[in-house]
């Protein structure tokens, strides 16, 4: 079966048009031309803002004229990221999409159900004619995924709604009500060369098959990160070892655990033995620690062409031992909300080549005090090797309302429609709500959708009978939006 003819048929239709245009992070023009065209063919309003965000507006179906506005919100990019031997091109390529069993996954790459299923929805709903609702005002915001710019510049002007639902969550048993903020850490450090030694033999090292995943979602469930392990393995080898590091490539986005890391490493011939039976003795040792949950990983070696110049051995010494005392991972879990990560960081980029050593990574936490202390913890590490530290991409929390209209109303609409309590929480992911409820005043705003599963990895998959409960949950809940007047 296609996707196309998965149940409800114009949400999967949206899906598969959605995922046939190339729509990373920052390269959305195609995309943003595909919602223009899009409403415009409707027949309805349609608006994109200085920033490339695009704005459909439906009026109200008969008899609801007087509920409120509501605006439904997605965002268009979507993470791109591919296994290591998978020759896709995200710029000219379209997802290809698969169905097995109750899953919808994609061939090595991301689905881009984030936020794709959600934008898909929305769209299905401007094209409805036999759906209840009130008017609609139809959000598709750019660049969520590298900083959240289309939220962040995002002209107020063009909405008038006082309800807000973000469809970006993943589980459908979950109402979210707040969110985590995020900044971005780039450390630069220009290091030395010098002539590799005479009688060397070079290797190519990788860790691959992880797991990766969210940095938010994800960073609590004790998953291994390629780049902190490879440290591990350059860290421990020099203790036994005169190892020479050529170059290093590890991780690709901020928002993604890194599943791969790649070293070229040198070692002279008469050291051939005592190197391999390391990396055999290491590999062991963490393929124990995370036997349960990166049952896939490797750890492998190849030689490779001897490089003519390594780092200079002060700078290699500099770059481990910050690497190793780099915090990583959850700094504070909440004190407040049970189970709730309240502050992270991810090493999600590393780089050692040309004579820079680069770093990237993202800090999340929903309170700005704690989101500080780990930028500050983060920069502190990597500053005192000589590192220039800069920070970016700053955006803030949304903060919980336990007691809005609109929860009130979802949360008994589920429990009439499943005859079960949802989980109304919090997330350590960094949603739009907080950025776009700093735009919009009085805004009574919630996050839900279907179960999606492995999201910024190529294991990102949909549940096509959770698609379907979360698409007949949205039109009850539109159907019994409340009036204005409650707003």
């Amino acid at each position: 079966m296609k996707v196309e003819n998965l149940e409800p048929k114009a949400l999967w239709n949206n899906f598969a048009a959605l995922n046939a245009i190339p729509r990373a992070s920052k390269k959305e023009a195609q995309v943003i031309a595909f919602m223009l065209s899009f409403g415009k063919q409707l027949g309805l309003e349609t608006n994109k803002d200085h920033i490339g965000n695009v704005v459909i507006k439906k009026p109200a179906t008969e008899g609801m004229e007087t509920r409120q506005t509501v605006i439904l919100q997605a965002h268009l990019d979507m993470v791109h990221q591919k296994n290591s031997d998978s020759h896709f091109n995200f710029d000219t390529e379209g997802i290809q999409m698969y169905i097995e069993g109750d899953w919808v996954k994609a061939r090595g790459t991301t689905l881009g159900a984030d936020n794709g299923i959600g934008v898909a929805t929305i769209m299905a709903v401007l094209q409805a004619t036999d759906l209840a609702h009130p008017a609609i005002e139809a959000l598709f915001t750019i660049d969520e995924e590298t900083g959240m710019t289309g939220a962040k510049e995002l002209d107020p002007s063009n909405l008038s709604g006082k309800i807000l639902l973000n469809l970006d969550t993943e589980e459908d048993t979950e109402l979210t009500i707040g969110c985590a903020g995020g900044i971005d850490s780039t450390t630069i450090y220009r290091y030395q060369h010098r002539p590799i030694a005479k009688e060397s033999i070079a290797f190519q090292v990788s860790i691959t098959g992880l797991i990766g995943g969210h940095s938010g979602m994800d960073i609590h469930k004790g998953r291994a990160n390629a780049n902190k392990l490879m440290n591990r393995l350059l860290y421990n080898g020099n203790k036994v070892l005169d190892l020479q590091l050529s170059t290093l490539e590890g991780g690709s986005l901020r928002n993604a655990i890194p599943r791969e890391s790649v070293a070229v490493v040198a070692v002279s011939a008469n050291q051939k033995a005592a190197f391999l039976s390391f990396i055999a003795d290491f590999s062991a040792v963490i393929k124990a620690e995370y036997e349960s949950i990166e049952p896939l990983m490797k750890i492998t070696i190849a030689e490779t062409a001897v490089p003519a110049e390594v780092l200079d051995k002060a700078a290699y010494l500099k770059i481990i031992n910050a690497l190793y005392a780099l915090p990583n991972g959850v700094f504070r879990m909440s004190p407040e909300i049970p189970d709730l990560v309240e502050a992270s960081s991810n090493l999600a980029r590393l780089s050692i080549k040309d004579g820079e050593f680069i770093t990237l990574s993202l800090q999340r936490s929903s309170v700005e005090s704690t989101k500080e202390d780990v930028a500050i913890a983060v920069g502190a590490a990597l500053q005192n090797m000589g590192c220039t530290v800069t920070t970016s991409g700053d955006y803030p929390g949304w903060k919980p309302n336990s007691d809005s209209e609109i929860l009130n109303l979802m949360r008994s609409l589920y429990k009439v429609s499943f005859n079960a309590e949802p989980n109304v929480n919090a997330c350590h992911a960094g949603l739009e709500c907080g950025i776009l409820g700093a735009h919009l005043s009085d805004m009574d705003m919630i996050s839900f959708g279907p179960n999606i599963h492995g999201a910024h990895s190529p294991d990102e998959r949909v549940q096509i009978s959770s698609v379907n409960k979360f698409w007949n949950y949205l039109l009850k809940v539109l159907e019994e939006i409340p009036a204005r007047n409650n707003y």
